[in-house]
């Protein structure tokens, strides 16, 4: 390993390892104990596989081993990989220029320190990884006979066992974490191991990875601080209506519906990213709901009810607060799929009110949902069901695991480097502190949700699920809409959200954002990032209308808004909150979101 700093190593302060020694092993002994408990608890229970990872598994050998001569060959297959391994290595140690065997794939960020290239040592490490890890994906892949459910979580688990091998894991195999060491006098080690076990206390004996600083971050004071009022409240919804930034203001308001997986602040972190605070600045009157986060008397709250209490009773709120009863709407993932849902729902009852839907990274079709589906199965619903049954509720953090989870590396495993080997504190970021702070389902709702519409895909056909004894049929939507997608989303896949233009029957515009599934929305024109796709032509298949789309540079952001403009051009005087027939009933961001999962 090279001496990149030139410094000498320092001696660690035993009297302070000592001390910190002390502390660890005592918060040790307390959460192995409590560990183990739960272990017993969940053997016991029945739910230590919820997933069902083993099962498939089991069915991936059976197939497998049927076929032993193709084993054979892929074992074979792996070691003259790691002939050609050797013979670059040897050829690069002589000091003969030599092509890597194999190269990280591009974004992969686990590889970046020099030593992985330059130190002859790691430089085999690294691509014997690489090697084992694409001959262990891709041996699974090729496996015949299992069906495609099967064959999908097989590959999804794989490469997570793939992932949590990689070298960059282990202290004694990342140079990073070796060079630290010996500068600090495995000060890291301690630091890491102190705060793995904070995680664990933190997790209830789960391991909760902290990914940034909890203690940078205040709702309402450094995040979430667009001026603003409650207007209106109910049992599962609190309505924020903003204070305005400009003396006249579109005369149609603007309701926005978050998904309610998550809060409704990731559209306003902080003033040079909030979308809420840049439409108020071009002249939007804007609402928000800021969804409860329920608790077990909510345990039978259900879809139905997310848009009866939630999103109509939104709607009639904006038209109390205004006296307007034209309004655009915008709805952010499963908000999406509710605002979907509900204007189909208008539709048949001739409510009108909705003149504009927008739709963020949101699904209405769900036959191809990537690696989600992963998760959807009677298997898995039914031990989900019987969980949440005990409780009413899904806990926020078994869906914050499963989307980490779609991004092991950058959502996980980076985490894990930095405050378990490296010993370091994360970074204070207001993106990630949100997604930190889960919120729970009701569960009926969830069920429901999962059922028919990730399961069975019901939505997207006509009359296949019923509201408040409406059938839902997307067909009879007419209102003009925005969809946008984001090219890299790994939870609403981009070209499933262009579905939805074969399913309306009104105006569609379909725009694609770069980025991923909150990055390409969180997208401020002052960033001048990502870029964005747009084409006037809606072919039925996402890939034709990609090729004949235009690139544009920085954000969508203006983009919409002239969207918006076109269909509403009357102003009128600035509203401010509780001049209408509503009363304001607390400052924004309101009591709601402050609730702690």
């Amino acid at each position: 390993m090279s001496d990149q700093h030139g410094t000498e190593p320092q001696m660690p302060d035993f009297d302070k390892l000592a001390e910190n020694m002390s502390s660890v092993a005592e918060k040790s002994q307390r959460l192995i104990a409590d560990f183990m408990k739960r272990q017993a608890e969940g053997e016991a229970s029945g739910f230590d596989d919820p997933m069902h990872i083993g099962h498939t598994f089991l069915e991936l050998t059976q197939k497998m081993m049927a076929d032993p001569a193709k084993v054979a060959n892929a074992q074979m297959a792996l070691w003259q990989d790691y002939m050609k391994l050797w013979q670059h290595a040897a050829e690069k140690m002589t000091g003969t220029e030599s092509a890597p065997v194999a190269q990280p794939a591009p974004g992969d960020k686990r590889f970046k320190h020099e030593d992985w290239e330059e130190n002859q040592v790691f430089d085999f490490l690294k691509q014997s990884y690489l090697l084992t890890a694409d001959w262990m994906k891709r041996t699974v892949h090729e496996v015949e006979g299992l069906d495609d459910h099967t064959r999908q979580k097989a590959d999804f688990y794989t490469t997570q066992f793939a992932d949590a091998l990689s070298p960059t894991n282990f202290a004694a195999m990342n140079p990073q974490v070796l060079h630290e060491t010996v500068e600090s006098g495995g000060e890291n080690l301690v630091k890491g191991l102190d705060n793995l076990l904070r995680d664990l206390e933190k997790g209830d004996g789960q391991l909760a990875v902290s990914m940034t600083d909890p203690e940078a971050f205040d709702v309402g004071r450094n995040i979430a601080t667009t001026p603003g009022k409650v207007v209106f409240q109910n049992n599962l919804i609190q309505l924020l209506q903003y204070s305005p930034s400009t003396d006249e203001v579109n005369i149609r308001p603007l309701l926005i519906t978050p998904p309610w997986i998550n809060k409704f602040y990731v559209l306003d972190l902080q003033p040079k990213n909030s979308l809420i605070k840049w439409a108020v600045d071009q002249g939007l009157t804007v609402f928000v709901v800021s969804w409860v986060n329920p608790d077990e008397k909510l345990a039978t709250k259900s879809f139905e009810d997310y848009m009866l209490e939630g999103l109509l009773s939104a709607v009639d709120a904006v038209e109390a607060a205004t006296g307007v009863s034209e309004i655009n709407a915008i709805g952010y993932c499963i908000g999406g799929t509710l605002l979907a849902s509900t204007l189909a729902y208008m539709a048949e009852k001739g409510d009108d009110r909705i003149k504009s839907a927008t739709f963020f990274t949101a699904l209405v079709d769900f036959a191809e949902v990537g690696d989600m589906s992963v998760f959807i199965d009677d298997e898995q619903i039914d031990t989900l069901e019987k969980n949440m049954a005990e409780k009413g509720y899904l806990e926020g953090r078994e869906m914050s695991t499963t989307f980490n989870m779609l991004r092991s590396n950058d959502l996980i495993w980076s985490f894990v480097v930095n405050n378990y080997l490296m010993g370091k504190d994360p970074f204070p970021f207001d993106l990630l502190y949100w997604n930190s702070d889960s919120t729970r389902m009701p569960a009926a709702m969830h069920s429901y949700y999962l059922r028919n519409m990730y399961q069975k895909n019901k939505l997207s056909t006509p009359g296949g699920i019923t509201l408040d004894g409406v059938d839902i049929d997307l067909g009879k939507v007419k209102t003009p809409v925005y969809i946008l997608a984001t090219k890299e989303d790994h939870i609403a896949p981009w070209k499933s959200s262009y579905v939805g233009t074969q399913l309306y029957s009104g105006k569609i515009k379909f725009v694609l954002s770069g980025s991923g599934h909150i990055a390409g929305v969180v997208n401020p024109p002052s960033a001048k990032k990502y870029g964005y796709w747009t084409n006037s032509k809606l072919p039925a298949g996402p890939d034709d209308w990609f090729a004949g789309a235009k690139q544009h540079e920085g954000s969508w952001w203006p983009d919409w808004i002239k969207w918006i403009r076109a269909q509403d051009k009357k102003t009128v005087p600035a509203r401010v909150p509780g001049d209408g027939k509503l009363d304001v009933i607390e400052d924004a961001p309101g009591s709601f979101v402050l609730i702690k999962a």
